[in-house]
């Protein structure tokens, strides 16, 4: 195929050959709206400058360092979050962003502490997952009074101190859960839950709201004490098998953190597919396997493409406008899945 002219790019960007020129080669001021619109035409034509063209737009841009901190660097929805974000914020185009992204090893309080510590001076926003304790409020707050905003997401922390919550309606996505269960399971019977720990406030909250619901509509079940697997899948294995053996009749498995892997692993050992419903947060490699040979009944995820969006938004308000004085949340609709709806 011939390669592009900047005759070309100017015929597609609806402008003069001199302002395309200007515009590649930044010799006079060009308004803010005909750059774009060349940048635009020279993406979709596949003009060679047109990544040159970027460079000169995002250079005179306002910059924005945001710190991500996120948990488990290996497992793959945390993965995808990271991507997810970094993809979004490239695509800005009212800011330069520039994510520096941090992985938290254990669900250690201080450790948290220590990485929230470790942003000042260095980014201009913070995000993270992570739980909640005096520990991480403390840092939160000191970050806060240095000018740095921190946004919780997923699972919230620091009420009252972070700047805003961004991801589910925890209560809902627990009541959510136990009604499926109630609806899917053969019969009445035992049913267990699974949180990360104590001070994941949105584990707490699922699990809240998955007890209330079976309160409520589904007296006929037995709910379990919760079972605490710090997110891990071979803790998650060891108890789901003891469940097993020790309950002839469970008949639901919730597990409203992580760990889901190791559920899985139990169920395929000691179960057919079905005998008991397990519902599991977050659509990865593992549960979309464990869906379509129907160890697994539901998953239910966290759209992680509009919670970077709206992330990103609301750092670039806090960033024109200041630290706000009552802070908010942002609710946004999980999504159900099926073995028949991959």
């Amino acid at each position: 195929m011939r390669r592009p002219t900047i005759a070309d790019l100017a015929r597609e960007a609806g402008v003069s050959l001199a302002t395309a020129d200007r515009v590649l080669n930044g010799r006079m001021k060009v308004r803010e709206e005909t750059a774009r619109r060349v940048q635009d035409a020279a993406q979709r034509i596949g003009y060679h400058g047109a990544n040159a063209i970027r460079a000169r737009l995002m250079a005179e841009l306002p910059e924005l360092h945001v710190g991500l901190i996120l948990q488990k660097e290996r497992h793959p929805f945390y993965q995808d979050f990271a991507r997810l974000f970094q993809e979004h914020a490239a695509q800005v185009s009212s800011h330069r962003l520039r994510v520096t992204v941090r992985f938290a090893q254990s669900t250690l309080p201080g450790e948290l502490e220590q990485i929230l510590a470790s942003m000042t001076g260095k980014v201009d926003m913070v995000a993270a997952t992570g739980l909640d304790h005096h520990k991480v409020t403390a840092a939160v707050s000191d970050l806060r009074q240095r000018g740095i905003p921190t946004f919780s997401l997923l699972s919230d922390f620091a009420q009252g101190v972070r700047e805003s919550y961004v991801g589910t309606n925890n209560i809902k996505v627990g009541r959510s859960a136990g009604w499926l269960i109630s609806k899917i399971a053969r019969r009445p019977g035992k049913v267990a839950v699974f949180i990360g720990g104590h001070r994941f406030h949105g584990h707490e909250l699922r699990e809240t709201g998955f007890r209330s619901y079976f309160r409520e509509y589904a007296p006929d079940f037995e709910l379990l004490n919760p079972q605490v697997n710090l997110e891990t899948r071979q803790l998650t294995y060891e108890a789901v098998t003891e469940l097993l053996e020790r309950h002839n009749d469970l008949v639901g498995i919730y597990c409203a953190g992580g760990g889901m892997e190791g559920a899985i692993a139990a169920l395929r050992e000691l179960r057919k597919p079905g005998d008991v419903a397990l519902i599991v947060n977050e659509l990865t490699p593992d549960s979309r396997e464990a869906l379509q040979d129907r160890t697994l009944s539901v998953v239910i995820s966290t759209p992680l493409r509009q919670v970077c969006e709206e992330t990103v938004a609301l750092m670039i308000h806090a960033r024109e406008h200041g630290l706000t004085d009552n802070p908010g949340q942002r609710f946004l609709p999980f999504q159900i899945w099926t073995p028949e709806s991959l």
